[in-house]
């Protein structure tokens, strides 16, 4: 039996993962980055997300989000708003791109699964779940964030997280990243 992960709480903060189907290496190209990117910004400036964290890897994305207290949407309603405005840009961003040579296999695996979903028409890019974990204290946010920031260096890409520009740990370096964040003064409890 699949456990079912909700945003329970409003006034929470909550970290959220969303991958890509299959685990696609999508995200390895700017002009895909960039679409994610302006959503999450346009989410910021529109509709009430707050994000205190991020990082865009080659297949999914973090994010440590809270909403602004005197939003009207859910985060349900965004995270929902926003997966499905990105399915449908990046798969159209993928077909129109002449040099993308892995283009017919991704949208044949795109297409597969959409076949596959009965939520979809005719495509389905991200997983189905977002996996939103309610962040409890400052420990588990301290290393919610550190654990986002450390995903490119992990990977061997950079050997600081400031480095990854696809990041907010630029934005905790003190320089201003891709997206508007909500720095946390945190402290680390031992």
């Amino acid at each position: 039996m699949s456990v079912k992960y909700k945003f329970w709480n409003a006034n929470a903060v909550y970290f959220v993962t969303f991958s890509v189907i299959d685990w696609i290496d999508v995200f390895t190209r700017n002009t895909y980055r960039e679409i994610l990117t302006a959503s999450i910004e346009y989410c910021i400036q529109n509709k009430g997300l707050v994000v205190h964290a991020w990082v865009l890897m080659s297949n999914h994305v973090h994010l440590v989000v809270s909403l602004q207290p005197e939003s009207t949407n859910s985060f349900s309603d965004i995270m929902r708003d926003m997966k499905k405005y990105t399915s449908m840009q990046l798969i159209k961003a993928i077909r129109e791109n002449e040099k993308e040579s892995r283009k017919d296999w991704m949208v044949h695996l795109f297409q597969r699964a959409g076949r596959r979903n009965s939520n979809n028409t005719q495509f389905q890019f991200w997983q189905q779940d977002n996996h939103p974990i309610e962040i409890k204290d400052e420990q588990q946010c301290y290393s919610t964030i550190q654990y986002i920031h450390n995903n490119p260096v992990t990977a061997g890409w950079t050997k600081l997280p400031e480095q990854y520009p696809w990041s907010s740990a630029t934005d905790y370096a003190e320089e201003k990243g891709l997206i508007t964040v909500a720095v946390m003064e945190l402290v680390h409890v031992k």
